[in-house]
């Protein structure tokens, strides 16, 4: 069988659907009444079409080679140190969490339905060779996160509890000395996670649940909205003691599971991974019924749904990454820590879904279907009628995890805004178990088209003021590097970089042993 003629039989399922011919079916397959294409303003899918189709593609990739280059290409270097990194992540600290609930922490809200759903999206707009796009977002998202990261660390603050509390607000306002802008990140960022994302990991949860055991979307709201409200209310403390070992179970049951299929059908994997290559390049046949992507419909698949899932540049991960009291007490320890992130969300999470949804296309037909319910199917395919009820539970987990992580991210930035009042926090809360629940029901298109729009406002912020800081990025990079170079336990010290211990926070390093 030729690799063309090996994406033949999904070639239902992977049709390229423009937003509108999305829209515009009446009733999806979970019985929820779609949104006619009526009800969604053109200027969305206009104004989504200009953000993704040129301004962030480039901003992304441009980004990620910088700091590659600026860091000392530090994705490659210290990934023979990931399991090292892991190990003194478990340090605990005072006045922070350790860099092991950080990371759990980021990657509950990058591991949600985008793993799923989102590479399911991607392959069915930009084809198999979606993946290879996300691979390179994913490496080039490594530099970016350190990045962030870093300069969260650097910059974070103590709130009235004690707690660090930082994330590119603030390293806006002290690096860059614009409030302004750090008011107007923490702004898109409280609409993204504490409103339109949530009601996007709802929606996948409501969807899933009805297609494996047709359950009513809005019970399924509902009832995920006060184990939300349930979990939040410990605050990021608790939060991060749950994700600790929540996280690490529930990521490898799924990616267990793929492995074992994978396995299962080993003969056929050479095959997919050779599709993607080519699809990803735009070199797939066009004949015989067999779908033909561009590769601009490849590359912005992969960089919208990699970066939905990964959210690398978004600024979002900083948030998780400031509350740490990292071990070794640099920066840039924080920074790798959360490189972690994105290989294990990307690389491994969404790589282990993609070749699910096209192992159960070799060979076996299926109608068109999107999102979440592709997954199923394909499970269903692969393993039997247990394996939507399966990815139904996985999703479930993910989504909530997620949801919680969001609200969290959401939180911390009205203390940035001085709005860390019950009022303020309560009125938020009500706002995402609204949003929460409304997601369930609503148009699984328009969901998407709202969450990639807000996503461009915040990576646009946030990329903007990373760059801008990129010598200070260097900096941190530089210091960290010249001490392991030495073989000594890399500690920052503010008073080495005078220009720099100015913008920090007067108690966030003091206590910081130097040696």
């Amino acid at each position: 069988m030729t690799t063309s003629c090996m994406i033949a039989p999904i070639k239902s399922c992977l049709r390229v659907y423009t937003v509108n011919q999305l829209i515009t079916l009446t009733q999806d397959s979970s019985g929820v009444p779609a949104v006619r294409g009526m009800l969604m303003p053109d200027f969305f899918s206009f104004i989504n079409s200009i953000l993704w189709g040129s301004v962030m593609i480039y901003l992304l990739f441009g980004a990620g080679c910088w700091f590659t280059w600026r860091t000392g290409f530090v994705q490659f270097r210290y990934i023979r140190q990931f399991g090292k990194s892991l190990k003194n992540s478990l340090h605990p600290q005072s006045g922070g969490l350790t860099a092991f609930q950080a990371l759990c922490t980021s990657l509950a809200a990058r591991i949600g339905s985008g793993n799923l759903a989102g590479v399911a999206l991607a392959i069915t707009t930009g084809g198999p060779g979606a993946i290879f796009w996300m691979w390179v977002v994913a490496f080039l998202g490594m530099a970016t996160s350190f990045a962030e990261c870093s300069l969260a660390q650097l910059y974070k603050e103590r709130d009235r509890n004690g707690q660090f509390r930082g994330g590119p607000a603030w390293y806006m306002a002290r690096g860059l000395g614009m409030r302004w802008m750090g008011v107007l990140f923490a702004v898109f960022l409280l609409i993204a996670y504490g409103l339109i994302i949530n009601g996007v990991q709802a929606n996948s949860v409501s969807r899933a649940l009805h297609f494996a055991f047709d359950f009513p979307p809005l019970i399924s709201g509902v009832a995920l909205a006060v184990l939300m409200l349930l979990a939040v209310l410990r605050g990021i403390q608790g939060v991060a003691r749950l994700m600790q070992w929540f996280i690490p179970v529930v990521a490898l049951i799924w990616i267990l599971a793929s492995v074992v299929i994978c396995l299962m059908n080993i003969e056929q994997i050479p095959a997919i991974l050779l599709t993607i290559i080519k699809c990803a390049f735009g070199w797939q046949e066009a004949a015989g019924g067999v779908a033909g992507y561009t590769l601009s419909q490849a590359i912005t698949s992969g960089f919208q749904r990699g970066m939905f899932s990964n959210e690398a540049g978004m600024g979002s991960t900083p948030n998780a990454a400031a509350a740490a009291a990292s071990w070794p007490p640099h920066p840039a320890a924080q920074g790798i820590v959360q490189m972690i992130g994105i290989f294990i969300d990307t690389l491994v999470v969404c790589s282990a879904t993609a070749m699910l949804v096209l192992l159960a296309g070799h060979g076996t037909p299926f109608a068109p279907i999107e999102g979440i319910h592709l997954v199923q199917k394909a499970m269903t395919v692969l393993v039997g009628e247990w394996g939507a009820s399966f990815v139904a539970i996985i999703v479930i987990l993910f989504a909530f995890s997620s949801i919680v992580a969001n609200y969290i991210y959401a939180e911390n930035n009205l203390y940035f805004l001085h709005l860390d009042n019950p009022t303020a926090i309560w009125g938020l809360r009500i706002a995402t178990c609204c949003t929460v629940i409304l997601g369930t029901v609503m148009s699984f298109p328009l969901m998407w088209q709202l969450t990639d729009i807000i996503m461009a406002c915040m990576a646009i912020t946030n990329l903007t003021a990373i760059l801008l800081l990129s010598p200070v990025v260097h900096t941190i990079a530089s210091d960290y590097l010249r001490q392991r170079k030495l073989g000594v336990r890399p500690t920052f010290d503010p008073m080495r970089y005078p220009d720099i211990e100015q913008q920090l926070s007067p108690d966030a390093w003091d206590e910081v042993p130097r040696e």
